[in-house]
Formats: structure tokens, C-alpha cells, sequence
């Protein structure tokens, strides 16, 4: 495991029952690294994330909020007022809300909360800014349905729009923001200049930097890298409600959080990483498979459980 700053970053080892595992896991991966490209690769993903095993006293319904399509996870007594909103995974150009309800149905079971994973629009046939105003339109579309308390989750790319959506709310009454984020593997550079892009690059089973290059380009059409709603990394974080942030040791992102990370405690954010020996992209959907994915949810539920509480007390 490599050398964190332990004044934010914990850093858990690998359980012992997970490194079988993982060397099944990674066998079945390796082939296929790298070669998710494109639109094509649009069924293969959801295949991949519909593999996630569906979480017991979890419901299922589709809806729209702010004018966006998605659907709901609905533990069985959820807190009354709380919602979470889920940014799903998949480089901007892949995924759905209903490949990806059974991952965030079980965050939804941790945090005792209902959750919403909208369908934001996808590039390449709808480019950034796109996804950025859709989860801003369903943010307010729960706001206006009386929501009293409002939570951010996300994962790699929707991990990217949640804390960007954060920028976003940052200067709006303080009923109207966040009253905390929890975000696996984000994107927060989209002009890829970490350092774990090089040092991660044979250790990460999934991507290589061509690959995600082409991604992020077809995401961009054009556009500059550096802007904050691009790239959360670039932006003022001063002022941002608690975040935490789960991330696999042996991932090209991991510079993304751990750069993010130290940005926004030197602004004065209360913010902590979890990284996770041995663990790659993606692995919290391995619950069931991986005690790391286990004990990372519990992590997370802790959290935004406790951030509920103190936004919506009731």
C-alpha cells in the first residue's frame, strides 16, 4: 500500500478472506482491460452492473424528479425526509439508473434512507454540460417535493457530478445545500494529470489512460478540462458540507481523491478517504463477494446516517 497522509486518509488493509477472491476477480478482468470503448461498450457495463446482488427490504420504482427519469430505492423504514441523491458510475458515456438501483440500494439500506439514481443524459450524444444540468434539475425537483434533508452519492464519473453539484449549491441558503456526500472512486481531473495514472497503471485490472482519454473526450466535445464543473479538483471548496471518499489502493484515480481530498481540507472542509489495500475500481459491487465492499458500506451508512440526523433531526 503506498504512503498516505494519515491526517485525512485511513488506510485498511486487505481481509484476508478478499485476497482469493480478488485473484478470481482480476483473472476474469484482465482480459478486458482496457477495451471498453465507446457506446459499444454501453450493454457489457450494464450487464456488469446488473451482476450486483440485489439488497434484501430494498424496493424498486421508476420516476421522474426535476424532469429526469430515474428510479428509487426504498429501504423498508427509511427516514422520513431524507433522500439520497445517487450519481451513477461509467465515465459519463455509460450506465443507467436501473442497472445501477441494486448499488445504490444498498447504500439506501445503510444510510436508512430513500434514494433517487436519475438517468442524466450520456455522451457522446449529449456532452457536458448535460449531465452537470440534469442532476441540478432533479436536485431541485426533490427540494421542490419537500425534501428536508438532502444527501449526495455518487461513483466514479457520478462521484465527479456530485461534487460538482456541491460547487454548484455552495452559495444557496443553507436549508437548500447538502448536508453531506459520500463518493466512491470520483473523477475529479478530467485533464488526468495524477500521478496514480502512472503509478497505478499495472496494478488497476480495469483502465488504461488511452481508454479513458477517448472517454473523457467524447464527454468533453471540446471543452476545457479545467473548468470546476468539469473537474471538481479546480474548484473553489471552501464552504462544502462533510464529505467522505472510498477508494481502491490499486486504482489509476486514486490521485483523483487523494488530491481532491487535500484541497478541501486546506479550505476547511471536513473530509475524509478510505482507501482500500488491494481493492479496485468498483469493488464496493462486490458486496456479498468482498468483506472490503461490506465494510465499506458500513462505513458509508454510518456516515450519511449521522449526517441525516443532523439535517433533518425529525
Amino acid at each position: 500500500m503506498s504512503t498516505l497522509d494519515s491526517s485525512f486518509a485511513e488506510a485498511h488493509p486487505i481481509p484476508p478472506r478478499d485476497r482469493d477472491t480478488m485473484l478470481q476477480l482480476r483473472a476474469m478482468i484482465l482480459p478486458n482491460k482496457g477495451k471498453m470503448r465507446g457506446t459499444a461498450a454501453r450493454p457489457f457495463y450494464e450487464t456488469i452492473m446488473n451482476r450486483v446482488a440485489a439488497p434484501e427490504g430494498v424496493a424498486f420504482r421508476a420516476d421522474t424528479v426535476g424532469g429526469i427519469a430515474g428510479w428509487w430505492c426504498e429501504p423498508v423504514g427509511a427516514r422520513t425526509g431524507a433522500v439520497l441523491l445517487h450519481l451513477h458510475g461509467g465515465w459519463f458515456n455509460w450506465g443507467s439508473a436501473q442497472s445501477f438501483r441494486h448499488l445504490v440500494g444498498h447504500i439506501a439500506f445503510h444510510a436508512g434512507a430513500r434514494a433517487f439514481v436519475p438517468d442524466y443524459r450520456l455522451a457522446p450524444e449529449q456532452p457536458f454540460p448535460a449531465a452537470p444540468e440534469d442532476v441540478l434539475a432533479c436536485y431541485q425537483g426533490l427540494l421542490g417535493r419537500g425534501a428536508r434533508a438532502i444527501a449526495l452519492s455518487g461513483d466514479s464519473a457520478g462521484g465527479n457530478l456530485a461534487l460538482g453539484l456541491l460547487q454548484q449549491l455552495a452559495q444557496r441558503p443553507p436549508a437548500e445545500r447538502p448536508v453531506g456526500t459520500a463518493v466512491l472512486s470520483p473523477v475529479t481531473d478530467l485533464a488526468m494529470t495524477g500521478a496514480s495514472w502512472e503509478t497505478r497503471a499495472a496494478a488497476d485490472p480495469f483502465f488504461i489512460r488511452e481508454q479513458a482519454e477517448e472517454l473523457v473526450r467524447a464527454y468533453l466535445g471540446g471543452g476545457n478540462p479545467h473548468l470546476p464543473m468539469a473537474s471538481p479538483l479546480f474548484g473553489d471548496l471552501a464552504g462544502l458540507p462533510p464529505i467522505r471518499i472510498h477508494v481502491g489502493d490499486d486504482e489509476v484515480l486514486l490521485d483523483d481523491s487523494l488530491r481532491y481530498a487535500a484541497r478541501a481540507i486546506a479550505a476547511g472542509v471536513d473530509l475524509k478517504v478510505d482507501v482500500w489495500e488491494g481493492m479496485p475500481h468498483g469493488f464496493v459491487g462486490n458486496v456479498g463477494r468482498l468483506d472490503a465492499a461490506s465494510a465499506a458500506l458500513d462505513a458509508i451508512g454510518i456516515f450519511l446516517s449521522t449526517q441525516f440526523a443532523a439535517g433533518n433531526p425529525a
